[in-house]
């Protein structure tokens, strides 16, 4: 498959909130409550993604994946390191969504690898992600991409259940 990555547009955002609604929906389903995975709209999605594009100051990026023809197939977003509320040196993974059709097809691995490219050229000194525990596909994918677990977990809940993180990092080149 043809891919090319780019910053993402407005004019983006319905289709990115097409995969990333998909994207949890397949990938959380078990991990999740259903009942929250059913709640997701793709509409509210593709608004908060228009507030956060057109407030952005420049330090979050986010990157689109087209396929052959410009059909959008994958989205991801890097930024600052969150510490709590403090921005430290390193990057985040905020997100990286790719459409269920899509999946194991390198779309991932090239908005991965465009995420690190710029990361590393920031400067940044490491690459750092939060994945939930349970999701086992997402581990192994940013496992073979040159990512381990450091040991850092994260409680995190979704109406009113435990769904907990683990931290992956990855050193980058300055």
């Amino acid at each position: 498959m043809s891919l090319r990555i780019r910053e993402m547009t407005l004019a983006d955002c319905d289709r990115v909130a097409e995969i990333r609604v998909g994207g949890w929906r397949g990938a959380y389903r078990g991990l999740i409550p259903q009942s929250y995975l059913d709640g997701l709209s793709v509409e509210a999605d593709a608004e908060r993604r228009r507030t956060h594009l057109s407030r952005s100051d420049g330090s979050v990026v986010n990157l689109v994946a087209e396929g052959t023809g410009g059909e959008l197939v994958g989205w991801a977003c890097h930024g600052p390191y969150r510490e709590g509320e403090v921005l430290t040196e390193d990057a985040e993974l905020y997100a990286l969504y790719v459409h269920p059709d899509q999946v194991g097809r390198g779309v991932g691995r090239a908005l991965l690898g465009e995420c690190v490219a710029r990361c590393s050229a920031a400067g940044h000194g490491r690459l750092l992600l939060w994945v939930l525990k349970g999701n086992d596909r997402a581990r192994r994918f940013y496992e073979r991409a040159g990512l381990s677990a450091d040991g850092a977990e994260e409680p995190f809940e979704v109406d009113g259940v435990a769904v907990p993180e683990v931290r992956y990092a990855r050193p980058l080149d300055r």
